[in-house]
């Protein structure tokens, strides 16, 4: 019976030690499936093997009902459960690429010279900066342009929130 193994068994067995002793006995092979699960991700994931060895390992040890019958029962539990943190990050992805739940901005509702919300403000500020290097004559003349104005702004804040 391997050491992990036997650790393993304490675990189970509500030892609060063992937790702290098995970590570092599995830590480097924990690393080598996270970095091997990385591989397989598409360019320009931010998350980094460390970050996914310690979420599995916050979800393995989080979770009073896991069992692990030996070594190689618990690092099919952590290639299942990276493999779930890697599955959700990617549907949060696609949330936020689909607006992720941002509520628009009525930009008639929208009067920069009264008390609007700071962050409505910066934001249809740095718009109209943008507008203005794009479409100088809209941006100069934002009220009389308003409805061509309004439909870029709420287009270009909309990408500003989702940055």
């Amino acid at each position: 019976m391997s050491d992990v193994t036997r650790i393993l068994e304490r675990v189970q067995q509500g030892d609060p030690e063992a937790a702290e002793q098995l970590l570092p006995l599995v830590y480097d092979e924990l690393r080598k499936l996270a970095s091997a699960k990385m591989a397989q991700q598409s360019p320009g994931q931010t998350l980094q093997a460390t970050a996914l060895v310690h979420e599995a390992w916050l979800k393995l040890t989080g979770n009073e009902t896991s069992t692990w019958r030996n070594r190689q029962h618990f690092f099919r539990a952590a290639a299942e459960a990276m493999r779930h943190i890697l599955v959700d990050r990617a549907r949060a992805q696609q949330r936020a690429k689909r607006g992720g739940g941002l509520v628009p901005i009525n930009l008639e509702d929208v009067d920069v010279a009264t008390n609007a919300e700071p962050d409505t403000l910066l934001l249809v500020d740095e718009a109209v900066q943008r507008l203005a290097a794009e479409h100088p004559d809209n941006a100069e003349l934002v009220k009389r342009h308003w409805i061509h104005a309004r439909a870029w702004l709420f287009r270009e804040i909309n990408r500003l929130r989702t940055k």
